[in-house]
């Protein structure tokens, strides 16, 4: 069963997992915004999970559950360690990448060329799933270049169910690995939900998740009655503060929306301990700058973190500074 939502029959809204964006403190963020939403790592390499500095790339802080690890590459065994590893830091799922198209990602023949390889990505899925009790998911595109998005993408549904795949997600456009950036692969190739409403109709008794384009909760409550969860991305990111609707309208909790004071407050608490850690402001305001988008005081908020929290020494009075700015009153941290 994926994740213990669905044990309840409830649908699953998740922010995208977002290369440079979607870093602890991000995460951190938002869920101060949210608590049911399900929050993604950025992507790390295999190779990376093996080798690197593991509580640089993989540490998180508790309040970020539940929270999934988004995993890149192309070799099952080492996919499986990878992932055996993300398990033992506490992540509630593994999530292996089948969509981005970066050129860095396709010069490692992982992420979106492996649409050309389904039954590739089968025996990762099969690894993954041997080696770790909780669940493995895949995030696709629908096909990539030239290929049928009808044929592909049915191709790879075949292939990542019968390795035990527990999810599914889907960027509804087709990802160009030759000629598009990886921004314009974000935004030029069209987007066809059809073609995942037509997967689910398939594959009726598996979570099939959708991604690509979505930019508000009437959009996610309007996928959610066809599909298994909905996946918001940039819109999240960019206009943060629709995160605090989440859990009242999707999920039908009592608890009040969150206070944006109050999501400053914490936010400021939280920067004093990774400043005195040896860490900089910068670090978690960069991710905090849409908060008041279309409110008044918005702009100056925005100025004053892009300005002054670059500065050395700068400290968590900043985010004070531009919460007073706005003109709301400073309140206790949200629980």
């Amino acid at each position: 069963m994926y994740h213990k939502s669905l044990k309840n029959k409830e649908k699953i809204f998740a922010v995208a997992p977002m290369m440079d964006w979607t870093d602890r403190h991000c995460r951190f963020f938002h869920r101060q915004l949210t608590r049911r939403a399900l929050l993604y790592t950025e992507m790390v390499v295999a190779d990376a999970v093996i080798h690197g500095e593991r509580e640089k790339l993989l540490g998180f802080d508790a309040v970020e559950h539940p929270v999934a690890l988004q995993i890149g590459g192309s070799e099952p065994a080492k996919l499986a360690r990878a992932a055996a590893i993300g398990a033992d830091f506490g992540y509630d799922e593994i999530n292996l990448n089948v969509g981005c198209p970066s050129d860095r990602v396709q010069s490692g023949t992982f992420g979106a060329c492996l649409m050309k390889t389904p039954d590739l990505v089968g025996a990762c899925v099969a690894a993954m799933k041997e080696r770790v009790k909780v669940p493995v998911t895949v995030k696709s595109r629908i096909g990539v270049d030239d290929q049928d998005p009808e044929e592909a993408l049915d191709r790879l549904a075949e292939a990542v169910f019968a390795a035990g795949a527990d999810a599914l997600w889907v960027h509804a456009r087709k990802a160009w690995l030759a000629g598009l950036s990886p921004r314009e692969n974000r935004e030029i190739p069209p987007l066809d939900y059809g073609r995942v409403y037509r997967l689910k109709e398939k594959y009726p008794n598996k979570f099939i998740g959708i991604n690509g384009g979505i930019q508000s909760l009437d959009e996610v409550e309007a996928h959610l009655l066809r599909l298994d969860g909905a996946m918001m991305g940039r819109a999240a990111y960019h206009t943060p503060a629709l995160l605090a609707d989440v859990d009242q309208r999707l999920f039908g909790e009592k608890r009040r929306r969150a206070d944006p004071a109050a999501v400053v407050e914490a936010m400021a608490a939280y920067a004093q301990r990774h400043i005195a850690a040896g860490g900089r402001l910068s670090h978690i305001t960069r991710h905090m700058v849409g908060l008041f988008h279309g409110q008044p005081g918005a702009r100056r908020f925005r100025q004053i973190l892009s300005t002054r929290a670059t500065r050395p020494g700068a400290g968590a009075d900043v985010l004070r500074d531009a919460l007073a700015a706005v003109g709301l009153p400073e309140r206790e941290a949200v629980a």
